[in-house]
């Protein structure tokens, strides 16, 4: 070092360190605690028990035998297709509504009140108010007959009526959960600045035009999380199902809970819930990449 550089040096006042606050690492740590207990370990707890035989040995006899349960292929089948019905429905009426919201007409906190009703309604009780409408002795059947549209009442619910069950199911998770996506898109609506609609009111752009080249690119993260969190609840759909359709129409979740309570194999019951993370998981990735917005690209670019 120089004798001019070690006179600068001494000119300079002392650089000191700054203190670690941890004040947000203590706010985080009772969440950080409640996912490690009931999310974390039973993930990793099911993940062994998945492939770790009785003499500790690694084993896919369990997935095998998975595989071969008779009603896998059905429940496969229909986690997707009931998944690919709901999901499309849930976010195009959550946007209506929220995009109804958002234009703060006279009344509409009450409007999003009632459309939040049915977050405190759990899937059970959804499925057991849904099938009171379509049971034999239901409101349906009620109201077709005060119509006079049929004589006798009308069996919906049954196996030779599939139609009926799928369309019973999808009506009860419309219903109850399209609530969950409706609030995260009035939340990414807030966020949007409103400098973009004034600029584009400026420029005359139609309101389609400023639906579709603004308010839809910019609420993408929103519709991002909305989808992540609405397919991983969708692929564990099971009460509502069990309530309207029994195991005529089985789902994955819905076999883990036979497969553990009825038949009491542990390990196969792990197999169905290391599936449907896995599911879960791969069908997240592809939200990550397919709603990615401009900044991720140029950033992984």
């Amino acid at each position: 070092m120089t004798v001019a550089e070690q006179r600068l040096e001494q000119t300079l006042p002392p650089v000191r360190r700054q203190a670690v606050d941890w004040l947000p690492y203590v706010l985080l740590l009772p969440t950080v605690v409640f996912l490690t207990v009931f999310f974390v370990y039973p993930m990793l707890q099911a993940f062994v028990l998945s492939f770790r035989s009785p003499e500790g040995a690694i084993t896919l006899r369990y997935f095998q035998a998975m595989l071969k349960d008779t009603y896998f292929a059905g429940a496969l089948r229909n986690s997707f297709l009931l998944t690919a019905i709901i999901i499309p429905l849930q976010v195009v009426l959550a946007l209506v509504i929220a995009l109804l919201i958002n234009t703060r007409f006279q009344g509409h906190p009450w409007f999003l009140f009632i459309c939040a009703i049915p977050l405190g309604i759990s899937d059970l009780g959804a499925g057991l108010i849904w099938s009171s409408f379509f049971t034999e002795r239901g409101y349906l059947n009620l109201i077709l007959q005060n119509l006079g549209l049929i004589n006798e009442p009308i069996t919906f619910l049954s196996f030779e009526r599939p139609a009926w069950l799928y369309g019973a199911i999808v009506a009860t998770e419309v219903w109850r959960a399209t609530a969950i996506v409706m609030v995260i898109l009035v939340a990414g609506l807030q966020l949007i600045p409103k400098d973009y609609f004034e600029t584009a009111d400026v420029f005359g752009a139609s309101g389609w035009r400023k639906l579709r080249y603004v308010t839809l690119p910019l609420l993408r993260p929103a519709l991002q999380t909305a989808l992540i969190i609405r397919t991983i609840l969708a692929f564990q759909l099971f009460a509502t199902v069990i309530v309207m359709a029994g195991r005529i129409v089985p789902v994955l979740a819905g076999e883990a809970y036979f497969q553990y309570g009825l038949l009491r194999n542990v390990n196969v019951a792990s197999a169905y819930a290391v599936l449907i993370m896995t599911l879960s998981m791969t069908i997240t990735i592809f939200y990550l990449w397919l709603l990615r917005t401009k900044e991720e690209e140029l950033g992984r670019g």
